[in-house]
């Protein structure tokens, strides 16, 4: 009997559907004084980043709950669920609550929880790595400790032009976050192993910002795997970046892609976020 495979993320993935593998997205909301948005196929990103923009009250992120999880597994049997960083987010242990519920309640169904230890267009990499396996018909045992595997060849760097939703939600510090934007400097991070943000570098204006990244991804080992660019209503920059990894690396292959609601609200206008592989 074929049973029936999925693969599930959080919206931090900034994907709402693949084309050949059965997908569903679990939405983390963008929460303010007055408003509520769901990072839902429906949302409106430009409008909601334009709110917050003019929005002086305080705002906020909520992760999905288990119930969100759960309807987003539906019936199937082999479930590959993908989640935002636990360092940062509490989805990963949400996702981890309703496998266990769907696990009892479904004997002999299954649920592999995947904590990206990243976030945006690292879980995409995760993802359509997931989808080719699952394509090709690999055994579900054996994708799980692929794709384990396959997580230790893919990173993410980003550049960010303001740190304070990120400061508003106790994830930086406001000292750093005031430094940042002040006469064009930008703050270019890493996700750590560890799953946090991490310094790489101080830089100002967009030239050194977009070198440095260069440097730092040919340097992590980067020479003819995918690259994948999420920009917050940059795609000037992401072109501009594009470019210049293809100068650097022709091999590489890189793809550009907006940020969604969750990525557009801790990005900010101007952020890049810039996940590869390292081979």
């Amino acid at each position: 009997m074929n049973r029936k495979i999925k693969i599930v993320a959080d919206s931090s993935a900034n994907i709402l559907e693949l084309d050949k593998v059965e997908f569903a997205s679990a939405p983390l909301k963008i929460i303010t004084d007055n408003r509520e948005f769901a990072d839902t196929n429906e949302l409106d990103v430009s409008e909601m980043i334009s709110y917050l923009y003019t929005n002086s009250g305080k705002s906020k992120t909520s992760c999905p709950n288990p119930n969100d999880w759960l309807e987003a597994f539906g019936d199937a049997d082999d479930i590959f669920c993908v989640t935002i960083t636990s360092g940062l987010s509490g989805s990963y242990n949400s996702a981890c609550v309703a496998k266990k519920l769907y696990e009892e309640q479904n004997i002999g169904k299954r649920v592999f929880v995947i904590d990206s230890l990243s976030a945006g267009p690292e879980l995409r990499l995760i993802i359509e790595k997931l989808s080719e396996m699952i394509e090709l018909r690999i055994n579900y045992e054996e994708i799980c400790q692929e794709i384990t595997k396959y997580q230790q060849t893919t990173g993410l760097i980003f550049s960010l032009e303001s740190l304070k939703n990120f400061a508003a939600n106790g994830r930086v510090s406001p000292i750093v976050a005031k430094l940042v934007g002040v006469l064009g400097i930008r703050f270019v991070g890493k996700a750590s192993e560890q799953g946090t943000l991490q310094v790489v570098d101080k830089c100002r204006g967009e030239e050194k910002t977009l070198a440095t990244m260069v440097g730092y991804i040919r340097e992590h080992g980067l020479k003819e795997g995918r690259v994948q660019i999420a920009h917050c209503e940059n795609e000037k920059a992401a072109l501009k970046l594009k470019a210049m990894i293809n100068e650097s690396m022709p091999r590489a292959r890189v793809g550009i892609e907006p940020c969604r609601g969750l990525c557009s609200y801790y990005a900010e206008r101007g952020g890049m976020l810039v996940a590869f592989e390292a081979f």
